[in-house]
């Protein structure tokens, strides 16, 4: 037993340790994340432990290679919360065979510390980790492939680059045969992935795109024509190079149309000019700006023009036999339905697995998604 005396007429202190907390790093991460699967393997008889530690080992394998790259990526195993869905994980990677799915419950887990503050997140990613070892790879595929067709569009200025674009994208995600029956979309539903509609249907490749792409369909300006030399004009007056800001329309080299992807984009525009061997990027005025957005008004109108226009869009789209086998299957999907949050996170995680450099899921946004060279 210790005893603490003071003397007379002094006052007693006691002075208590002071712990400092440093950054959780690598190390620490990992020895959290062996915590948290002592809670998890609890369950597990000794014959069953073998293969779950392998899997859940695979798991974190990959976990910190994607933390690795994340600034302050590490900290959120200080979260209570994060450390409860580890465990989740942990189970779901511990029980599935697939491969796959230790990549899925990854980005799953990366997807919670980029956008767990937002509690809406927090439930579909919670969901989707739970329903990981059940969904078949059939409805995993199926549910990806409608989430991307939904979600992105390329960015280009030019039709035929974005087809390429869109092309690439699909022949990652499509690593096998497209389900061609029921069972996946019934199979998603029961899982609280996907909401089926029994009063809709899905549009066509052709009106979606059409639509979806309007900006770089547009029939455009027809060349020689009043419109064609009120745009000489305008660009003129605003000392614009009209080979810089016009190009012929792929679709219908008689017509001609500003060379962005949409109306919007004009704002982003600029020029470079070269001074003494460095390149500097020239932004327009406002003026110039409002400029090339009155050319819009003069695009033409004519319905037939448009629709002769639309078909060679979609005859385009077949030229590439990922957008091709894409249309075959979409065109014959029996249902529509909507994506829930469950879905949109299952599925977005399965594309980042495809590919990186698809740009994060934004929960807070209905629009689509824009993806560049992928």
């Amino acid at each position: 037993m210790e005893i603490q005396k003071a003397g007379d007429n002094s006052q007693q202190y006691q002075i208590q340790q002071l712990t400092i907390h440093q950054g959780i790093d690598e190390k620490r991460a990992r020895e959290i994340y062996d915590e948290k699967y002592c809670i998890a393997k609890k369950d597990f008889t000794e014959e069953a432990l073998r293969v779950a530690n392998e899997r859940v080992k695979e798991l974190e394998n990959r976990l910190i290679r994607k933390l690795e790259v994340i600034k302050d990526g590490f900290k959120a195993f200080a979260d209570p919360s994060f450390q409860l869905l580890l465990v989740d994980a942990q189970k779901s990677a511990a029980a599935s065979e697939r491969a796959i799915d230790y990549d899925l419950l990854s980005e799953l887990l990366v997807h919670r510390i980029e956008k767990g503050n937002d509690r809406h997140v927090r439930t579909g990613i919670h969901r989707a980790v739970e329903i990981i070892e059940d969904i078949s790879d059939e409805a995993l595929l199926g549910l990806t492939v409608v989430y991307s067709v939904n979600s992105f569009i390329p960015i280009a200025s030019d039709i035929k680059r974005a087809l390429i674009i869109l092309d690439n994208l699909f022949g990652k995600i499509m690593y096998t045969v497209l389900p061609d029956d029921e069972e996946w979309i019934e199979e998603l539903d029961i899982l609280d992935a996907i909401r089926i509609s029994q009063f809709s249907s899905f549009k066509t490749i052709k009106d979606l795109y059409s639509d979806r792409l309007s900006g770089l369909i547009d029939v455009g300006i027809c060349k020689d024509s009043e419109e064609y030399h009120k745009v000489e004009a305008i660009l003129q007056e605003q000392n614009l190079p009209f080979s810089l800001i016009m190009v012929d329309n792929p679709l219908n080299p008689n017509y001609v149309r500003v060379n962005v992807r949409d109306i919007n984009e004009v704002n982003s525009l600029y020029f470079v000019q070269s001074i003494n061997g460095v390149n500097y990027n020239i932004h327009l005025s406002s003026e110039q700006k409002n400029a090339i957005k009155s050319i819009f008004k003069l695009y033409s109108s004519d319905s037939k023009i448009r629709e002769e226009i639309n078909d060679v869009f979609i005859s385009e789209w077949e030229k590439h036999p990922n957008l091709l086998k894409l249309k075959d299957w979409w065109e014959k999907l029996s249902c529509c339905f909507s994506i829930t949050s469950v879905g949109k996170v299952l599925a977005h995680a399965y594309v980042q697995r495809c590919d990186n450099t698809v740009p994060p899921l934004n929960p807070k946004s209905n629009k689509n998604q824009s993806m560049e060279n992928i």
